[in-house]
């Protein structure tokens, strides 16, 4: 009897593959994806599952640290980039500007320093976590402890919860599911992959996310700038988006409620009437980027599953090329939205915005959302 079964196997009855061990079953599986028994999405799936040994420690948290450039690069750009900047920065460019795009580009800068300064640190301690690191550096538990409680109520409170609210506004508004029922969607579908796939799962979904994220986008962008008329037309058409409902009973709404701010396309503004003065874009933020790309658990785990430093370094200039792209696939498409939406997006009627999002307080966060479902084709 040969020792591997027929690539066919699979597909057979469990009893005429009995005769084989649970070791060829699984050859047999990866046969039958490599011989096309099994579609594109299924060895995609199989190469996240079984490429690492998810009984250890590494192998689970870390995938081994066997990951190349190209997937710790894009995995970078998706764990940072979801549903929230999608809704968050085109609805902020909507209502005020590019400004928010700062935001995205100071990355650049923070992502290589993560890459060159903190990882070397981060490998040569033997870490897998944060909190384990400041352990090992300073000594007692009690600090990893704090650290590890206080970083899931973090999560919990503002990274999850808000991707969780904004991939339910997509989803809402995509296919008019309830919001709730949306939620628990998402959390289903990421608990199965993470849970049994561990960080090597994560990574290959992420890296596929981030092919569809971006391709999806630049298509959309060239709609969108083609029915404004180009960058001429956007900026023009954007400072006269102006909604046509401005009456409250018998009173209007102050002006700077509902025109477009006239420091709209400037990114360093005021330091005393902007809205985000540039001292606090570039010093400010830096402290809080500094944080978020160099020291946060999701972030720095990305690098350490890199197969060497080489690896690791190139994945951080991938993830830093692509920062420079949110702001003209997120934050400015937004802008178009309202420009092609106004009396939707640019709301500041209550009643309108209720029947506009089921909000009174303003509709900017649909404006990623409406761009896609009512421009793009069918």
């Amino acid at each position: 009897m040969s020792p591997c079964p027929p690539a066919n196997c699979c597909l057979r009855t469990p009893l005429s593959c009995r005769r084989f061990s649970a070791t060829t079953a699984m050859n047999c599986y990866r046969a039958a994806a490599s011989s096309r028994f099994l579609p594109p999405g299924a060895m995609f799936f199989d190469k996240a599952m079984y490429s690492t040994n998810r009984g250890t420690v590494g192998g689970f948290f870390l995938a081994g640290r066997s990951m190349v450039w190209w997937p710790i690069g894009a995995s970078l750009f998706a764990s940072n980039i979801g549903s929230g900047h999608f809704v968050g920065l085109a609805g902020t460019g909507a209502a005020a500007g590019i400004a928010i795009g700062g935001f995205e580009w100071n990355a650049l800068v923070m992502v290589v320093i993560l890459g060159w300064l903190f990882v070397p640190i981060y490998i040569k301690a033997g870490v897998v976590t944060m909190p384990e690191y400041l352990r090992k550096r300073f000594g007692g538990k009690r600090i990893q402890i704090y650290l590890s409680i206080l970083s899931l109520l973090l999560y919990i409170f503002t990274k999850i919860s808000a991707d969780i609210f904004s991939g339910a506004i997509f989803i809402q508004v995509a296919m008019g599911l309830n919001i709730y029922v949306a939620i628990v969607i998402l959390l289903t579908i990421t608990a199965l992959y993470t849970i049994t796939g561990g960080l090597a799962a994560v990574i290959y979904t992420d890296t596929l996310q981030t092919f569809i994220m971006l391709v999806g986008s630049i298509i959309l962008t060239g709609y969108a700038f083609n029915e404004v008329g180009g960058y001429e037309g956007f900026m023009e058409k954007y400072m006269n988006a102006i909604p046509s409902e401005i009456m409250i009973g018998n009173e209007t709404v102050p002006e700077k409620c509902y025109t477009p701010r006239p420091d709209s396309f400037q990114i360093f503004r005021n330091p005393i009437t902007g809205d985000m003065p540039w001292p606090g874009l570039i010093f400010g933020l830096s402290i809080l980027a500094l944080w978020y790309w160099c020291t946060d658990q999701v972030i720095v785990q990305r690098c350490l599953s890199g197969k060497n430093m080489s690896h690791v370094k190139a994945g951080c200039i991938m993830c830093g090329y692509m920062k420079l792209l949110p702001m003209f696939l997120m934050v400015m498409p937004g802008m178009i939205s309202r420009i092609l939406y106004t009396d939707e997006v640019a709301c500041v009627v209550p009643e309108a915005c209720m029947e506009a999002c089921k909000t009174e307080v303003g509709c900017s966060n649909i404006a990623y959302p409406t761009l896609v479902v009512k421009l793009m084709p069918n």
